[in-house]
């Protein structure tokens, strides 16, 4: 193998009409992105709606995964809230639990300068008795996790392992994997946008976190497996397909409903709705989503 290669689903988060939890619909989700291959599953990411979630569903949807997936593939939890402590309590919770690791992105709403930035996840990371994975999202949280802070964090809390950069400058990852796997070897960065794995991976990387795996984790676990093995033919059919896929993410604003549909069609078992005030695709989108699915899986 030429380089070792890792696809993780942000799975998205089953709901009833009523917004309760759908025990059996995110059961459902879980079974078809596990079904397709994919080395895990990253729960209460952004795909997964985790900042409409009460503390309650929070709890109840990491009992519910540790159960269905845990031993079966990773289980990345995603703990971020607005305040250190309850990121600290909900982090126990899922360790506790037996989650693999959790994934916190930091405060979104104002943007932080670089001390705040590193005050902030060094004090999540002095209280989390385990892996923990940064989440760089500047788009959302409207400032960025560079590699100078990620450095300091790195020196000081050796239970940071990971970072997910969710970046569509690939330019921008590669600045991390050039800056610090030469001083933290083990460090494992993983793209934030589907497909950027090849060049990610490339570069020293461990994978991509892609929300598309909820969607097509079959061809997201055989894109990851032609990049380890170095396939230059399976790699290039395998890009070209997440390539047109990628056209999903402009299809609405947040995609996550999207996803939703897609699965439905797919024949996945989950309900469409989303959190408030998140809408249903409009019939324009939803054809324009069929007509993407369509044209993907009728590619060579």
């Amino acid at each position: 193998m030429s380089a070792m290669a890792r696809f993780y689903a942000p799975a998205v988060t089953a709901f009833h009409d009523d917004g309760t939890l759908d025990t059996e619909g995110n059961v459902a989700v879980w079974e078809h992105i596990l079904s397709g291959g994919v080395d895990g599953i990253v729960l209460m990411g952004s795909t997964g709606e985790f900042f409409a979630l009460t503390p309650e569903q929070k709890r109840t949807l990491i009992d519910l995964a540790v159960r269905h997936v845990g031993g079966r593939a990773d289980l990345i939890v995603g703990t971020a809230c607005l305040r250190v402590d309850d990121t600290v309590e909900l982090s126990r919770y899922a360790l506790d639990a037996g989650a693999d690791a959790v994934m916190v992105v930091g405060p979104y709403y104002f943007a932080l300068e670089d001390a705040a930035i590193e005050a902030w996840f060094s004090a999540i990371a002095d209280r989390v008795p385990g892996d923990l994975y940064l989440y760089n999202f500047p788009a959302r949280t409207g400032y960025d996790l560079g590699p100078e802070v990620t450095r300091r964090l790195l020196h000081r809390h050796p239970n940071i392992v990971g970072y997910k950069d969710t970046v569509l400058e690939v330019g921008h990852t590669r600045r991390l994997l050039t800056e610090l796997l030469p001083e933290f070897p083990g460090f494992r960065v993983f793209a934030g946008f589907d497909e950027n794995l090849h060049h990610v991976v490339t570069s020293g990387g461990a994978g991509a976190i892609g929300g598309l795996a909820n969607l097509y984790p079959e061809l997201c676990a055989g894109y990851a497996r032609a990049v380890g093995s170095g396939d230059a033919a399976a790699i290039a059919r395998h890009q070209r397909r997440i390539d047109r896929l990628m056209g999903l993410y402009d299809l609405a604003a947040p995609f996550f409903p999207l996803l939703k549909a897609g699965m439905i069609a797919r024949g996945v078992r989950l309900g469409p709705g989303s959190t408030a005030p998140h809408q249903p695709p409009t019939p324009a989108q939803a054809e324009a989503l069929a007509a993407l699915m369509a044209a993907v899986e009728d590619m060579p």
